[in-house]
């Protein structure tokens, strides 16, 4: 059986992967909507930007439920994934954006001196909040 993530390797994890999850909403035809998109984590809220009026942020306005995928690995012996289950609600208002556009910009590794001033016009953030993690590390044993 393998391993599964504490809280804290949970964090640990989704850190040390920097760049896609997989965010999974449900349409209005019922059926999932799953697609790529960069992350970062405060705290124990995940965030993902974009622009407002996706599919994915009109998905989230009629049910915020939704589920984070990432994994690694390439192999049974060493595959290692986590998955999130959520409520995630929309950020516009242009100052909390601006102070999540810094967020994400300085988890990239950009400089404080050219982190953006600005928030862009028509930007969303998804702030997801964790209800459940569901994890597995077949690189060690439980």
């Amino acid at each position: 059986m393998p391993a599964q993530l504490t809280k804290e390797e949970a964090h640990e994890f989704l850190d040390s992967r920097p760049g896609w999850l997989i965010l999974t909403t449900i349409g209005g035809d019922g059926y999932p909507h799953s697609v790529p998109i960069g992350y970062f984590r405060v705290g124990d809220e995940i965030y993902t930007g974009g622009r407002d009026g996706t599919q994915r942020i009109a998905n989230i306005k009629r049910n915020p439920q939704v589920n984070v995928l990432i994994e690694s690995g390439d192999s049974m012996q060493n595959i290692k994934g986590l998955m999130v289950q959520g409520l995630a609600d929309i950020v516009t208002d242009p100052a909390e954006a601006l102070k999540l556009m810094r967020a994400s910009a300085k988890h990239r590794g950009t400089p404080n001196d050219e982190l953006p001033t600005e928030p862009r016009p028509g930007i969303a953030y998804i702030r997801i909040t964790p209800k459940k993690y569901i994890s597995w590390d077949y690189a060690r044993e439980s």
